[in-house]
């Protein structure tokens, strides 16, 4: 499969993939492992309705086997990465004359592979475990589909399989007696399926695959009561623009693939994405093509993840149930642009020239869409928008932290942020399902004594999401900040790069994260409640799930303690990097800053100062207002927007959404819908209609002339002739009909006189 490049150089070079064949039994047939939950849709499909609990129970029975077999795999990668000592041969990318090439396999060669830190510290890297198989041969070419595993895709295993776990036994109350219970279970475990697929994916046509089916699923799933209009207008609008990113997909895909094929003389490229990121990190492949690659899969990576300005699908998708926002917006979908950056990284960190550099698409792209995300969640009533732009603006963090090269921080936030936002998405489903509305404005407030559980595992999330310590949203954001390299201040040195706008970028937005939250608890669980009926706390099968992820989101971000930490042992620190970094020769060679005490401590503060003014807008003077008046305020009447004009046209554009949505359909769509609707219609007049009116009239024309013509002249003039030809007849017998038996013989005599003279002549 691994095809070896040949060069016009009169040296053979050799680039050491870090990849093996051999590994654990589980490592080798990972593909088990999104393989279960797809014949758990077939079979929901066919054989649901009929089982005792709609098909629930096999969705559920299926995500629990493909998670006990992700940890087994995840344990099984970590002894691969720990005692992996070079005893079994690792592939290599040969580099030769006169088109040499073929498989090399060599004891040791792993080589120095950049500054890693402590995640070098064996000495050798950790191979990943590729195996693979003919999917199809089409015109000699011959394409493959296997897995690829390794650190990120071991995590990302773990991250879905439990997470989608825990939806699915969450949905099992949540839609109870739904009227298409069965069908929602089914694409629950299709979804979880592709995205399983992807993050196991060899190569970049199998990616795209699954890339697509997660497309699919989501469509399917937002729109699950398509029969409310707004409802199906958010699936639509999910799918079109994922289809507009995905366009940058398929053409990023197809670049990577010709280029290859320059250097690879037997094949018209490699879809491996493996050797694609060998070919990008050892500089084989020119700096324009990687550029253009690289900026096409950032139109996919904007669409998919929602980065500003292709976001606008996300928030509108919040019209799905609860269960789903939760899987789309913690473990699948939106994360899946995100792992395809990790995923191809040599392409974007030679593309963008991430080393070495302040500012790059990438990195300007994710700091600009945290703000934007963040901005936006201030002025939502609905808990689940509010949530929605918080993955916005969380996912844009991880983009900034990959732009800025640091990987292992924005895949150890992808990491922790799975867990405290699934947990505020079903919390705010708990509450929804409570209250029977999602406005917190209209129908919640002090909710926290009716739904103590749900109240307390919500404030875990909250906090963790806001990012103070110790709560795992703290050691992963803090990650990021030190990986921009601008800091420098009493320590905190080294990274990729200086991005000093990005870390001032990343400051704000965490100041905004943490003020929105306490407004967004304020709402819902404090004050009076301002629905209707009488609200209590949510079954076991939704709170249980609130607890798991709740304790995850307070415990996960121990599981990467910075280097140097002085409080706990050199072995417990930097663990994550460890295990899901890869440090081999399809991995480009990264920096690692160093932590920095003054940047946490300062990032701190900014969080507790951001929470507090927000706490004593609300809890005080809001609070205060609402005992004054005796009502259940939910903002002062005489607050900034109605006596400054700046701050009323600030919170007019956002909440128009910057007007994104206008441009979008009342501009772009309406530019390219009313000229094809005004042909449409002067089509339908000038062709359609006057085809069928030529036709009606031609139509009236040979009836009349059916009528006056053939039918009085012809047929009624022959039907009156043969009356009156009748009658005149009639009467004529009727002189001969009289009545005399001689008469009568006379006639018949003469009669049979005449037919015998005609027998007589003839015979």
């Amino acid at each position: 499969m691994f095809q070896f490049l040949a060069a016009s150089t009169s040296s053979v070079n050799s680039i050491p993939l870090g990849i093996t064949e051999s590994g654990n039994w589980f490592l080798q047939n990972v593909w088990l492992i999104p393989l279960i939950p797809a014949l758990s849709f077939v079979g929901i499909l066919f054989f649901g309705k009929r089982l005792p609990r709609g098909g629930s129970e096999l969705g559920i029975a299926a995500l629990v086997v493909a998670f006990v077999l992700s940890i087994c795999t995840g344990f099984a990668w970590m002894d691969h990465r720990d005692n992996f000592h070079g005893e079994e041969i690792s592939q290599t990318l040969v580099i030769g004359e006169h088109g040499e090439h073929g498989e090399h396999g060599e004891h040791g060669e792993h080589g120095e592979h950049g500054e890693h830190g402590e995640h070098g510290e064996h000495g050798e890297p950790s191979l990943a475990v590729v195996n693979t198989t003919t999917w199809f041969t089409t015109g000699g070419v011959e394409f493959s589909v296997g897995t690829l595993v390794d650190g990120p895709a071991a995590m990302m295993l773990f991250v879905v399989t439990l997470v989608s776990l825990l939806v699915h036994i969450y949905s099992t109350d949540y839609v109870a007696g739904d009227r298409r219970y069965t069908h929602f279970f089914a694409f629950l475990s299709l979804f979880s399926a592709s995205m399983l697929l992807l993050v196991i994916s060899e190569n970049t046509l199998q990616l795209l695959v699954s890339w697509e089916l997660v497309g699919l699923c989501s469509f399917a799933l937002i729109g699950h009561w398509w029969e409310e209009k707004d409802n199906s207008n958010a699936a639509l609008k999910a799918f079109l623009t994922n289809r507009v990113g995905d366009m940058g997909l398929l053409i990023g895909v197809t670049i990577l693939f010709f280029a290859s094929g320059k250097l690879l003389p037997d094949t018209f490229g490699s879809f491996s994405i493996v050797t694609t990121n060998a070919l990008a990190s050892a500089g084989l492949l020119s700096h324009s093509t990687l550029l253009i690659a690289a900026c096409c899969l950032m139109a996919a990576v904007m669409s998919k993840s929602g980065q500003f300005f292709l976001h606008t699908w996300l928030p509108d998708a919040m019209a799905g149930p609860t269960p789903v926002s939760a899987l789309i917006h913690a473990a699948t979908m939106v994360v899946a642009g995100v792992f395809m950056i990790a995923r191809l990284y040599g392409v974007f960190f030679e593309g963008f020239s991430i080393g070495g550099s302040s500012i790059n698409l990438m990195a300007l792209v994710g700091g600009f869409t945290t703000l934007v995300g963040a901005c936006l969640a201030f002025v939502q009533r609905d808990i689940k928008k509010v949530l929605a732009y918080s993955t916005i603006s969380q996912l844009g963090y991880m983009v900034m932290a990959l732009g800025v090269g640091a990987w292992t921080a924005a895949m150890f936030h992808l990491f922790t942020h799975a867990f405290f936002k699934a947990c505020l998405f079903l919390g705010s489903g708990s509450v929804a399902h409570s209250v029977h509305s999602f406005d917190m404005k209209s129908d919640m407030g002090g909710l926290r004594k009716e739904m103590p559980q749900t109240f307390r595992t919500f404030i875990i999330g909250s906090i963790a999401l806001a990012g103070l310590p110790p709560f795992a949203g703290f050691w992963s954001k803090d990650e990021i900040l030190v990986g921009t390299g601008g800091w420098g201040v009493m320590g905190g040195t080294g990274g990729n790069g200086s991005y000093t706008f990005m870390l001032v970028m990343g400051m704000i937005t965490a100041a905004l994260t943490a003020a929105y939250m306490t407004r967004c608890v304020y709402l819902t669980f404090f004050g009076e409640f301002r629905g209707h009926g009488h609200p209590h706390e949510s079954g076991k099968r939704i709170t249980v799930p609130l607890w798991i992820l709740a304790v995850l989101a307070i415990f996960a971000g121990f599981l990467n303690l910075p280097k140097g930490f002085q409080l706990v042992p050199k072995s417990l620190q930097e663990r994550f990097g460890h295990y899901i970094e890869p440090v081999a020769g399809y991995f480009p060679q990264i920096s690692h800053a160093t932590p920095s005490w003054s940047l946490a401590i300062i990032s701190t503060i900014i969080v507790i100062i951001g929470a507090s003014l927000a706490w004593h807008y609300y809890f005080v003077k809001v609070d205060n207002a609402s005992k004054e008046t005796g009502q259940s305020l939910t903002e002062l009447p005489n607050g900034l927007t109605t006596r400054l004009a700046l701050a009323r046209m600030g919170h007019t554009l956002l909440v128009n959404k910057y007007y994104l949505d206008h441009l979008y359909t009342g501009i772009i769509t309406r530019a390219v819908k009313e000229p094809i609707a005004e042909l449409a219609y002067r089509s339908n007049q000038a062709v359609l209609d006057r085809t069928v009116d030529t036709f009606g009239r031609s139509a009236v024309k040979i009836g009349q002339l059916n009528y006056f013509k053939i039918d009085q002249n012809v047929v009624d003039g022959f039907v009156n002739a043969s009356g009156r030809i009748s009658s005149e007849s009639g009467e004529e017998l009727r002189k001969i009909q009289s009545g005399k038996v001689q008469s009568y013989a006379a006639i018949l005599f003469a009669a049979a006189t005449i037919l015998a003279g005609l027998l007589i002549v003839i015979v």
